[in-house]
């Protein structure tokens, strides 16, 4: 299948590593010139070298998501870098695990508003696209009771509001809105790893809940996001995607 994304250009945040590090991989693959940004240059400079095989234009930096100027200027330099943008995604993101002020502070510096300032600042780029889309990341804790009393949880349920309502009101423009809602993934420079490693019986439980006998890996994640990202999934806007191998207990209707 062709999934028309030659030539396209995605700006992702927060993507140096992990998923976002995987659907920067995907996407160039297909052909789409990528810009990224992390924390550290290093582990930008990594990945641009990783995707300079594809032969794809890219463009990296490594910024503070939660310097309130900082996600804009990125998305404007890379607007210009990479000669517009089609795909915006966002994957900032942390859990403190505590409920308490200085956590839902946090979340909200670190995973929603730097997610909300991308999409501000990639609008008038996606509004020139004959396939504008969007694409914000939640989490099961999301969509069921998991792991407690935490704002993570409550803070990427409302995630998934914002993104319907982005869809309702950019669909006349052209421009998709969707959300992703990832169960337990496995990339090996992402968190289960040395969760694996340091609290194994907390691992094994987790994945002896999971049907399917195994978490979800980056690269199976990566390929359900670049598809919804891409034209060719052109009529989907407004949906929430859950990736769990049937993880979570609630029904979706």
């Amino acid at each position: 299948m062709d999934l028309g994304l030659k030539g396209r250009k995605a700006i992702l945040v927060g993507a140096n590593g992990g998923i976002g590090r995987m659907v920067a991989l995907t996407l160039a693959a297909e052909g789409c010139d990528v810009a990224i940004c992390g924390r550290t240059q290093v582990k930008v400079d990594k990945l641009i070298g990783e995707l300079a095989p594809s032969g794809v234009k890219t463009y990296g930096e490594a910024l503070d998501v939660t310097d309130a100027a900082a996600v804009p200027a990125f998305v404007e330099k890379s607007a210009g870098e990479l000669g517009g943008c089609d795909i915006f995604i966002s994957f900032t993101s942390v859990n403190p695990g505590e409920d308490s002020d200085e956590a839902w502070n946090t979340i909200l510096a670190t995973d929603v508003l730097p997610m909300r300032r991308g999409i501000a600042a990639a609008m008038p780029f996606l509004e020139k696209s004959d396939a504008g889309s969007i694409i914000v990341m939640s989490s099961t804790g999301a969509v069921e009771e998991f792991m407690g009393v935490q704002p993570y949880n409550a803070l990427k349920a409302a995630v998934i509001n914002y993104s319907s309502a982005l869809a309702q009101a950019n669909a006349a423009k052209g421009i998709r809105c969707n959300c992703i809602t990832p169960g337990p993934v496995w990339t090996e420079d992402g968190p289960w790893p040395q969760i694996k490693e340091g609290a194994p019986e907390f691992f094994d439980s987790i994945v002896a809940g999971i049907p399917t006998g195994s978490m979800t890996t980056g690269e199976e994640l990566a390929k359900t996001i670049v598809f919804t990202a891409s034209p060719a999934c052109k009529s989907m806007t407004g949906a929430n995607i859950v990736v769990d191998g049937a993880f979570t207990k609630r029904v979706q209707f």
